[in-house]
């Protein structure tokens, strides 16, 4: 990995709680469906393991749904290309979370429940699994999000044994956050974050590692995503005179960017700072040329290696962002490999074998087919797939992740500038 000395100083020295360590067209691609009846009860052990998907087809994330299925159908295609799951290949039901504005999520989960899933990949948003987790858990079925960071999600009483995620809380993109706006210079900055479980927890871990690290708080704003306009918002973070601005925030983030240029503290006379949920190539579609470069970002995950592009691109060859298709693919290929080690489809089973196949000292492997084999010759594993998490713990959290850092151009596209791995505090 491609990791800036200076910056890995800055992380350890400035933010203290991160150790580092040597961090189509919307829907995805086809669902395979079972001829038998649907059912409620859980399938019998030494059966089909089947996954259902509650990722964005629609809503304020919709975005992200793209890579996020793809890198399902990816790991889906890799697994029963090396023989499936129990000698059976694993059948995906693919549905949409909407977002919290609407009681999608919660339709698609009963839906995906009468099927008789084992598990479910997905929310994206931390948001919305807040909304449906006590559903999924209390079929005990699994729940695995490739995006979720809300620290809410830490909580073993919340989690229950039966949710996991490849996405490290924001705890560590927090500090990440700081650390590289200490290292771009900035003493006295602002916080835009809209209001939600994602939104104010991420606000809350940039302000406490970066005061942490000598910096101030300009102002710190918490806005409602659905309003229609954000001018006052903007005002007031004018106001305020930061040199610089951390702007959380989903797809009403390019609202925010116009009155933010048109009040004269846009990305070209403030430096900015973006995260994963408004990190979106097509973000700044319609903006000014050029207005975008130098904004600097973060999203979790490790860079997807070109071989792997090229499996997402198959999977949806309409691809343009990458963001969690690694950890939707690592999510699914977890749960696999936790079947085989359960020698069960049960979610419960499942679950218990989540830590065991993913647990640091073990024999690593990186690939499906390799970790069947060790596992098929009795040896324990580590599976560390292409987002880099591993280790996962048993309130689902990973020890270790990995954050990408983001720069944009004067093509108002972004691309990698870096990669941070680092072991996640634990909650």
């Amino acid at each position: 990995m491609n990791r800036s000395t200076s910056l890995k100083v800055a992380v350890v020295l400035g933010v203290g709680a991160l150790a580092l360590a040597a961090c189509g067209g919307g829907g995805g691609g086809a669902s395979s469906s079972s001829s038998a009846a649907p059912s409620t009860s859980q399938p019998p052990l030494g059966g089909v393991l089947k996954i259902g998907t509650l990722l964005p087809q629609t809503g304020s994330l919709a975005f992200l749904g793209p890579p996020e299925f793809a890198g399902v159908d990816a790991a889906v295609a890799d697994i029963n290309a090396a023989g499936g799951v129990l000698n059976n290949p694993v059948e995906v039901f693919d549905g949409d979370s909407g977002d919290t504005s609407t009681n999608i999520a919660s339709q698609t989960v009963d839906s995906l429940l009468q099927k008789g899933v084992s598990a479910i990949v997905g929310a994206a948003s931390s948001g919305v699994t807040l909304t449906v987790i006590d559903k999924i858990t209390s079929a005990g079925v699994v729940q695995f999000s490739p995006a979720n960071t809300s620290v809410a999600l830490s909580d073993p009483a919340v989690t229950k044994g039966l949710y996991f995620r490849t996405a490290p809380p924001d705890t560590f993109q927090g500090a990440v956050l700081a650390t590289m706006a200490t290292a771009a210079g900035k003493k006295n900055v602002a916080i835009l974050a809209l209001q939600d479980a994602y939104g104010e927890g991420l606000a809350n871990n940039f302000e406490k590692a970066f005061v942490a690290a000598g910096g101030t708080i300009a102002e710190k704003i918490i806005y409602d995503p659905k309003a229609s306009a954000f001018d006052a918002e903007v005002t007031q973070i004018k106001a305020a005179n930061p040199d610089g601005i951390v702007l959380i925030g989903f797809d009403e983030t390019k609202i925010i960017l116009q009155a933010m240029i048109k009040q004269g503290v846009g990305p070209d006379k403030v430096q900015l700072f973006l995260c994963d949920g408004n990190m979106a190539q097509s973000l700044a579609e319609g903006l000014p040329e050029g207005i975008m470069e130098g904004t600097l970002g973060t999203t979790p995950g490790s860079k997807a290696s070109e071989s792997f592009k090229a499996q997402l691109l198959k999977a949806d060859p309409a691809l343009q962002d990458f963001s969690y298709a690694p950890e939707s693919y690592d999510a699914v290929v977890i749960i696999a490999l936790a079947a085989i080690a359960a020698n069960s489809v049960e979610g419960k089973a499942i679950a218990a074998q989540i830590p065991g196949v993913t647990a640091i000292g073990n024999t690593e492997c990186n690939t499906f087919a390799d970790c069947v084999k060790l596992l098929g010759e009795g040896q324990k594993i580590n599976y560390v797939g292409p987002s880099g998490a591993t280790g996962i713990r048993a309130n689902g959290d990973p020890t270790i992740a990995t954050m990408g850092i983001y720069v944009w151009g004067a093509d108002n596209k972004y691309t990698a500038k870096e990669f941070i791995t680092g072991e996640v505090p634990a909650a």
